[in-house]
Order: structure tokens, then C-alpha cells, then sequence
């Protein structure tokens, strides 16, 4: 948009905002300490871009507005209703995808089915159920393949997460032990259900040997839901009795954040590259913000977008404006990320 010199000569607002520029001066000096040293800097070769197309990106076979995804959080709660309301609509008109938190509630009664059913708010955005891996194992192994078919109908859902949760489960009081190996069932899944599979963990991350065996497999994608986020099997211990808290609160401590799972996965891809069918990825936990949203899929050799679950969640149980305002700032910071900014450590090469 061109700008007239009338408003080169007419500043109305330059004496406020001079004496602001005093009297924040000295409160302004900046430690080079705190420097963000993942990118460089480069303000000469681009406008300040405004067209949102080029955040535009296809993931799982839809096109999304934005690349990002409401990680899963919450479900079969007093607030689940409001919060999984909100954001469906955020997602549907900002145009990104979702997960829901936990469905285990809707495989044997409707009774909280209305917290869930968002579809129609989401529109043609991706919404995909979600079960933990102990519960599809149980149907697996009694042939009930049908009970999980009759949930994603129900919610209109476009596929199915699974979470895989070890650790968790260990660490729960009333938690469940795995039978099988996850990647056993995993697979019986993929046989018997005719739906886009999301693999994922619930904060620690997935180490090279499992994201291997993933990687091998016709998953729609895989969320990393990495360390340095929301923790479940932090959460879990929080609800333990306090010898417990304390003796086993190492244990929560294991684990691989978001960068080191990238560099896993990039280094993967160089040497089995050709064998693997996955090829989308939801780059989550302890994705706090534009900046490493941005920096993380740049250096990820997959097709990526970045999951974000506790800030989504913050917003959520607020006003929807304040939700709205989330987005727009996130939005609007890739935006400036895309114009000035590039990452010093680029993709490898496979």
C-alpha cells in the first residue's frame, strides 16, 4: 500500500512516541548473552511480507492455512466441552488441524460424546480421534475392531492418534501394563483400520530406534510430543503419594526434546531414507513460540508443521478472543520470521 508524503509530514503520534523511546531507553539494554543464536538476521532483502499464502502448506493430504496443530489435550472433564469448542472453531477459522485429548470415555457410551463432537466447527480442517495404545491393545487382542470404527463415526473424525505412554502408564497410580510391544499393535491397526494413523507420545519423546520402526510403517505421521513440554508422566506423578514423588521423579527426567528428535530423525532419513513411508511430522513439545516453530521445521528434512498443546490450553479455557489473539500473534510471527530470518543450521542433506 503506497503511502502519501502528507503522512511523511504529518507524524501525529512522534512526540509521544519520541519521549517513549527516552525514557525506555536505558530500561531496553540488551545482554548479548540472550541473543537467539539459531538464526541469522537479514534486514535488507526483503518487505515485511503480508501475503498468508505463504503459510499456506499440505499436511496428511489437507491444505492447510497455517502450519500448525492443537495438540491433544483434554477430554471427558467439566471444561472439556468449552475448551475442544473453542478450539475447533479457532482451527477452522484460521484453517490448521487438531487432535483431541483422550476418546477411551466414548468407546462404550455417549455419555460425554458432546464435549467431543466438533467436527462441524472445524469444517474441512483436519480432527483426529485419539486413544491410548493400552486400550486399542485390549480390543485388539478381542478381535473388537468395530468399537473403535463406531467412535471415529461418531465424531465424524478423519483419523486416529495413538498415543504410546510407557512411562506414563508406570508412573500412574491405576495405570495399565502393556502386554505387547506398542509396535506390535500399531501395526494390527494399521491391518484392521481403514483411517489415517498418528503415532505419538505424551512428553518425552521417541528415541531413534522406535522412530526407526515407525518410520517403516504406512503412518499418516508422527508427533514427536518430545521433552520440554506439557509432561504427562509428570503430571501423573503429581497425583502419587509424596515418597513416590520423590523417589520417582528421576524417572521423569529421561527422555529427547524437539531439536534433538529432528537431528535423530534428519540423521535416519540420510541413511534409510528410502525405506521409510512416513513422510509428514508434528513437530511438538516444548514448541513455545513463532521462533521455534520456525527454526524447527526449517532444519527438518520431513514435511512439518509444529504441534502446541499448553498454550493452546491457557487460551482456551479463556475468553475466545483471547484465543483469536494467540493465533494472530504466532500467525503474524512466522510471517516475519519467513521475511528476515534464516537458520544457520540447514537441513543435512540425505
Amino acid at each position: 500500500m503506497k503511502k502519501s508524503l502528507e503522512y511523511i509530514d504529518i507524524d501525529e503520534t512522534a512526540s509521544s512516541r519520541k519521549q517513549d523511546h527516552i525514557t525506555l531507553a536505558f530500561k531496553s539494554q540488551q545482554d548479548r548473552r540472550v541473543i537467539d543464536d539459531r538464526f541469522y538476521y537479514e534486514p535488507m532483502l526483503s518487505e515485511h511480507k503480508s501475503d498468508l499464502s505463504i503459510l499456506e502448506q499440505s499436511f496428511m493430504g489437507f491444505r492447510q492455512k497455517l502450519p500448525l496443530w492443537v495438540s491433544s489435550m483434554t477430554g471427558g472433564t467439566e471444561r472439556a466441552k468449552t475448551i475442544n469448542k473453542n478450539l475447533a472453531k479457532a482451527c477452522g477459522e484460521y484453517g490448521f488441524g487438531m487432535g483431541l485429548g483422550s476418546c477411551r470415555s466414548l468407546l462404550f457410551s455417549d455419555e460425554y460424546l458432546d464435549d467431543f463432537s466438533v467436527k462441524e466447527l472445524i469444517g474441512d480442517m483436519p480432527l483426529f480421534a485419539n486413544l491410548g495404545i493400552a486400550q486399542v491393545e485390549i480390543l485388539a487382542e478381542q478381535g473388537d475392531w468395530q468399537r473403535i470404527k463406531d467412535m471415529l463415526q461418531k465424531l465424524n473424525a478423519d483419523g486416529l492418534i495413538i498415543h504410546v505412554n510407557p512411562l506414563q502408564e508406570w508412573l500412574q497410580p491405576e495405570g495399565d501394563r502393556f502386554a505387547k510391544p506398542p509396535i506390535d499393535t500399531i501395526k494390527k491397526s494399521l491391518d484392521h483400520l481403514d483411517t489415517p494413523i498418528v503415532v505419538k507420545e505424551v512428553g518425552q519423546g521417541i528415541g531413534p530406534k522406535s522412530l526407526d520402526a515407525l518410520m517403516r510403517l504406512p503412518l499418516a505421521a508422527i508427533e514427536f510430543a518430545a521433552a520440554g513440554g506439557t509432561n504427562f508422566s509428570t503430571i501423573e506423578l503429581f497425583r502419587a503419594e509424596k515418597q513416590k514423588q520423590e523417589s520417582l521423579d528421576i524417572a521423569t527426567h529421561v527422555g529427547h526434546t524437539a531439536e534433538e528428535m529432528v537431528h535423530i530423525l534428519n540423521q535416519l532419513i540420510d541413511h534409510h531414507g528410502s525405506d521409510y513411508l512416513v513422510k509428514d511430522v508434528i513437530i511438538s513439545g516444548g514448541v513455545r513460540n513463532f521462533l521455534d516453530s520456525y527454526y524447527l521445521r526449517e532444519i527438518c528434512q520431513l514435511n512439518a508443521i509444529s504441534g502446541h498443546a499448553s498454550a493452546f490450553l491457557k487460551y482456551a479455557l479463556e475468553d475466545y478472543e483471547q484465543l483469536c489473539q494467540y493465533i494472530e500473534i504466532q500467525r503474524d510471527g512466522l510471517l516475519m520470521a519467513e521475511s528476515f530470518l534464516t537458520v544457520k543450521t540447514r537441513k543435512t542433506q540425505g
